[in-house]
């Protein structure tokens, strides 16, 4: 108990505002349908770097730099994920001096318009992504998603005895009750978004109904807030120096990482993006470009202890039916280093591949 008070103090003593020398404006080419973050960070300028590639890969797939307009995929639905994606508004937040949170807020157009709210982390130690399970024990994640899932319980809970006490309930009452009743989501860490504040972690899971339901949903999604001194117990090392304010840097995953380094002779820089699982394999996708010529390239891999397979699609042929690879990648990881091969699908030809942790 003695340990997570002086712990709970010590964050609690460091300067929670966001660091000076952190500044946000939008990313040109601004318009009410594009209002996006675009980070200065004059104290470290890699760590800079590193968040607006991440930010501007991930979310918008334009390469910073890069010729044209950066909002053109996404205003256009010609992502990889074809969905038109508009941002109306962002928030930096008040955190620890290590983090960098930034709430965005936009509206994503597939079958239905849907508008969205996201956060996103960064240490400003690396400029590195935080992905939520890096901050617990491996062998606390599961507690902490108890702690969760316990709480939205209760939420869904309470909520389902106000309708159930009603007299003379509606239709849509009723509905409502249906709807509750059968909301059994669990939640995981992987798939939860989450941000920092000032004393306190929020975690947002999804909401218990789908589109057609939503306007039932006087829920919406679940916002679970817990103060930093309740999750003490369970922090991994790297969380508690990130909160801490140390300088510190722990060893974190292979997820939303950027690499960088060549194939053959030639510079490139690299996004893992997602970690999932797939037939009970663990795999990932990512993007990479050459820093030539800036063009994203997509890579479906496959992760087996250290070592990593990737496929490389060159386009999807329609009379076969199928993608026809351009590549096949085989390395293995040493360290924050990545070492294999890049072999050309067609003439059979093997280039060397090295690729690093920036």
């Amino acid at each position: 108990m003695k340990k997570s008070f002086l712990f709970f103090l010590l964050i609690s003593g460091l300067s929670f505002s966001q660091q000076k020398n952190v500044k946000i404006s939008d990313l040109q080419q601004k318009s009410e349908d594009t209002v996006f973050p675009l980070v200065s960070y004059s104290e470290n300028p890699l760590v800079e770097n590193k968040i607006n590639t991440f930010l501007q890969v991930n979310e918008l797939e334009y390469v910073p730099n890069s010729e044209g307009n950066p909002f053109k995929l996404v205003t256009t639905g010609k992502t990889s994920y074809s969905n038109y994606i508009y941002f109306y508004s962002w928030e930096k937040l008040e955190t620890p001096k290590n983090i960098l949170s930034i709430g965005i807020d936009g509206e994503a157009s597939g079958a239905y318009p849907e508008g969205f709210s996201k956060w996103v982390n960064f240490d400003l130690r690396t400029g590195n992504f935080i992905n939520c399970p890096d901050l617990f024990q491996p062998n606390t994640v599961k507690a902490v998603e108890n702690v969760i899932n316990q709480s939205i319980k209760k939420r869904v809970d309470d909520f389902l005895k106000e309708l159930k006490s009603e007299k003379n309930p509606t239709e849509e009452t009723q509905e409502q009750i249906g709807m509750y009743e059968n909301c059994f989501i669990e939640h995981t860490l992987e798939y939860i978004e989450f941000y920092f504040g000032k004393d306190k972690l929020t975690f947002v899971a999804g909401r218990c109904s789908n589109h057609a339901m939503r306007a039932l949903d006087d829920l919406g999604s679940h916002s679970i807030e817990i103060p930093y001194k309740n999750l003490e117990k369970y922090w991994s090392p790297y969380a508690r120096n990130l909160l801490s304010g140390s300088d510190k840097v722990d060893a974190t995953g292979f997820q939303n990482k950027l690499l960088k380094g060549k194939i053959d002779k030639y510079p490139v820089t690299v996004l893992i993006k997602r970690l999932y699982t797939d037939n009970e394999e663990n795999a990932f996708s990512a993007m990479y470009w050459y820093d030539k010529n800036k063009k994203l390239i997509e890579w479906d891999g496959k992760i087996k202890g250290d070592h990593i397979s990737i496929t490389e699609n060159d386009y999807y042929d329609e009379k076969m039916g199928k993608w026809i690879p351009r590549a096949f990648i085989e390395a293995d990881r040493k360290g924050k280093k990545v070492i294999g091969t890049w072999q050309d699908y067609k003439t059979k030809k093997y280039l060397n591949l090295e690729l690093e942790e920036l």
